[in-house]
């Protein structure tokens, strides 16, 4: 029989932030009861940034795309995100680019200090049309479009203080020029007590939508913690009548404010980018960890971008390169991914990758994992040796992950009745799709150095 004492988890208490979170509730509750946050699941797809930094161009994001709808999408992948400085008119910097004094170059905007997409990128933004015939590409591929925006309103917008859509009010009025990213000088913050202010972001999200955005990814927005800003932007979305993922971005998100972003986010980082080296995934056990218990339909917590393949083409760091995770490394990332339930998203470039890259991506029993099971936590952690468990809905089998971060293969002791199982089972590898065997009490596992297994356990019916 399965036992029932590993329901037991950590509870992390959801108590109310501040008096905002109760606002924003009040005033979204009738038209959540029509308009519920999109990702049930974790979210799958790609974005432009860990390949192409600031810099990518319309024709690089369809080639992507297409690679996207042949061969992946009939596995669950389906956004497209274009990455930041999508309105920095090309050739951007590799990493960061910077508006010169004088706001040079000069970013596309409308009357309304609306950011528009670069038109020698994205030619067919051209007259206005902003992402709406990249979008329309993308639909009709069966495919959703994302797009990267930047906390606050641009620099550029305060100097010519223009108009804020629907109001009387300027964005003089609005802008907090004390509130700025530490490492990008695009915008200023949105001063939320302002009148205003939250017409902005409803203006922002109005454009969005009549683009037919699927997917925000908002930056500079969650450490540090910008509260009143991410309540602004999720009402613009409820506001803006279309469905929209919003992702919070970047790391670490801090954990007690666990409320705001269960009630506001589809997705938020628990990490500063993550890199393709060992270190920065090993950090990552300990963050998805922390956050386990607000793993769930409509709130996932983020590992960041699958650094799998091609990288850094034009920026954002280091020489273009394969990714420095070794192959056994990259399984051991997409197994904590998939037993953790983040988000899935590619970072390389799509069309040069490669069979054993590729075959990461269409395993269905794996992303099965990700995308259906429940109950997720860390099992336990002793030094090097980790194992996470999850349910299988509908059954009682159990999904076992089990990872080795030392130097040496090892076998790794689990013992099933700690899993939830007691008597006779079957263990089947989801990696491989073999039928390991019966098995009773405990199970030893061979897992290579850096390396990972994960199985479905589950009754031997004779």
């Amino acid at each position: 029989m399965r036992l029932n004492s590993m329901q037991t988890r950590p509870v992390i208490t959801l108590r109310r932030s501040s008096f905002l979170i109760l606002i924003f509730m009040l005033f979204v509750s009738h038209a959540e009861a029509q308009f519920q946050k999109v990702a049930q699941t974790p979210p799958m797809g790609w974005n432009s940034y860990n390949c192409y930094g600031a810099s990518v161009k319309e024709s690089e994001v369809l080639e992507n795309a297409g690679f996207m709808e042949t061969h992946l999408k009939s596995f669950g992948w389906q956004y497209v995100i274009v990455g930041y400085c999508w309105y920095f008119p090309y050739p951007a910097a590799l990493s960061d680019p910077q508006q010169l004094e004088g706001f040079l170059p000069s970013f596309p905007m409308d009357k309304y200090g609306r950011l528009l997409p670069a038109p020698d990128r994205f030619p067919s933004s051209c007259k206005n049309k902003g992402f709406k015939p990249l979008a329309d590409k993308l639909h009709k591929k069966g495919l959703k479009l994302g797009i990267h925006i930047m906390r606050g309103i641009p620099r550029q917008a305060v100097a010519s203080n223009t108009l804020i859509k629907g109001t009387k009010f300027h964005a003089k009025d609005i802008a907090d020029t004390t509130s700025t990213c530490t490492w990008f000088n695009h915008m200023y913050g949105v001063n939320m007590d302002k009148p205003g202010a939250q017409e902005y972001y409803n203006s922002l999200f109005e454009l969005y939508a009549k683009w037919g955005v699927d997917f925000v990814k908002a930056d500079d927005i969650s450490s540090p913690f910008s509260e009143k800003e991410i309540l602004a932007i999720r009402t613009a979305i409820v506001h803006s009548g279309r469905p929209m993922v919003l992702s919070l971005s970047p790391g670490e998100t801090p954990l007690n404010k666990v409320a705001v972003v269960k009630e506001c986010a589809d997705m938020w980082r628990v990490s500063t980018d993550f890199r393709d080296n060992w270190n920065s995934l090993v950090q990552m056990f300990g963050l998805l960890h922390s956050w386990e218990n607000l793993i769930g339909p409509g709130h996932f917590p983020d590992a960041d971008m699958l650094n799998i393949g091609i990288l850094s083409k034009r920026g954002p760091v280091g020489e273009q390169r394969r990714s420095d995770l070794t192959h056994t490394e990259l399984v051991t990332m997409m197994t904590l991914w998939s037993i953790a339930r983040s988000p899935l998203m590619y970072g390389g470039d799509l069309s040069l990758i490669r069979q054993p890259e590729l075959q990461l991506l269409q395993n269905k029993a794996v992303l099965a994992v990700n995308q259906q099971s429940g109950n997720n936590r860390q099992l336990f952690r002793n030094k090097d040796e980790i194992a996470w468990i999850a349910d299988v809905p509908g059954s009682d089998d159990i999904y076992l992950a089990v990872f080795n971060l030392g130097e040496n293969a090892k076998l790794v002791p689990i013992d099933l009745k700690e899993v939830g199982f007691e008597g006779k089972c079957s263990i089947t590898d989801l990696w491989t799709g073999d039928l390991m065997g019966q098995f009773e009490s405990a199970v030893r596992p061979q897992v290579l150095s850096h390396g990972a297994r994960l199985f479905r356990i589950s009754y031997k019916v004779e």
